[in-house]
C-alpha cells in the first residue's frame, strides 16, 4: 500500500435513527489501495457506516447525521452532484440483486446511464468488468441470457461486475458472501485482493476469519462505537488493545 492522504475519512460520525443512535463519534479512515475490514455483531452500525458514505441514509426519513464524511478530503454531503458521487463509490449488497435484463445489459446499464453509447466501448467495459469479477469465462458465450437465471454465486459476481462498471474509486461490500458457497466466496476473495491494487475497499463482514484473510487493517464496531482499529494480524493476535476485541474475534460473543 502507498502511504498517502486517506481516501475516505469518517470524522466523529454520529448517526441517529429517531431516538436510536446507530453510530456514535466514529473516527476512521480508509487508505488508498487498502482493504479495511469492518467487523462487529449485528446492530453494531457496520452497514450504516457504508450508507453514510454513499449517502443512501438520506432515503431513511428519520436518519440524522453529525460529523464529517470525506472522499479525497471533500465533504460528501456537499458534493455538487449526487449521481457523480455515487459513481465513485461502488456498492455490493448482502444478497445479489440482478436487474431483470441480460447479463450484458446488467453490466452496461451504469455506463449507458452515464452517457456511453459506443458499442465498442461498452463491449470492452462489459468484458473487463466480468473478467475482474471472475465471471467472464462462465458467461462469455451467453451474454444475452437473463442475469437473474444465473446461480446465486454467479449473480453475486455479476453484482460486483456491475459495481465495477462505473469504474469506482471505492468499493463497499456489505456481507457479500452471506448467500454464496465457500468455493465461490474464495474465488471472490481472490478477486478482491487483485482489485485492491487499483481501488480502496471497505469490507463489512460477520465472518471474522474473512476479515483476517483479506483486510490490511480491521476496525471493530460494537453497539455503534468504534472499539479499536489496527493492523489485522495485531487485532487478531493475543494482545489487542481492548479485551472486548479479543473476546469477539475468538467467538466468545457476537
Amino acid at each position: 500500500m502507498v502511504s498517502e492522504r486517506p481516501k475516505v475519512q469518517f470524522e466523529t460520525l454520529t448517526v441517529h435513527f429517531g431516538e436510536h443512535i446507530a453510530l456514535k463519534d466514529v473516527t476512521l479512515d480508509l487508505r488508498p489501495n487498502e482493504i479495511l475490514g469492518i467487523i462487529g455483531p449485528a446492530g453494531s452500525g457496520k452497514t450504516t457506516l457504508l450508507r453514510a458514505l454513499n449517502r443512501t441514509l438520506e432515503l431513511t426519513r428519520d436518519a440524522r447525521i453529525e460529523g464529517k464524511v470525506q472522499l479525497d478530503g471533500e465533504d460528501v454531503y456537499r458534493a455538487p452532484s449526487l449521481p457523480a458521487l455515487r459513481r465513485r463509490i461502488g456498492m455490493v449488497a448482502p444478497l445479489p440483486v440482478g436487474l431483470p435484463m441480460s447479463i450484458y445489459d446488467n453490466v452496461a446499464f451504469a455506463p449507458r446511464m452515464a452517457g456511453v453509447r459506443s458499442k465498442t466501448t461498452l463491449d470492452g467495459l462489459v468484458e473487463t468488468c466480468l473478467v475482474q469479477a471472475a465471471l467472464w469465462d462462465e458467461v462469455k458465450d451467453r451474454l444475452a441470457d437473463l442475469g437473474t437465471k444465473l446461480s446465486g454465486g454467479q449473480q453475486q459476481r455479476l453484482t460486483i461486475a456491475r459495481a465495477l462498471s462505473h469504474e469506482p474509486e471505492v468499493l463497499c461490500l456489505d456481507e457479500f458472501s452471506i448467500a454464496i458457497d465457500p468455493v465461490t466466496t474464495m474465488r471472490i476473495e481472490e478477486v478482491l485482493k487483485e482489485l485492491s491494487r487499483r481501488i480502496s475497499i471497505l469490507l463489512v463482514t460477520n465472518l471474522v476469519q474473512q476479515a483476517r484473510r483479506l483486510a490490511h487493517r480491521t476496525a471493530f464496531l460494537l453497539m455503534g462505537e468504534l472499539v479499536e482499529v489496527g493492523p489485522t494480524e495485531g487485532l487478531f493476535g493475543r494482545n489487542p488493545s481492548d479485551s472486548r476485541t479479543f473476546d469477539y474475534v475468538h467467538g466468545m460473543f457476537g
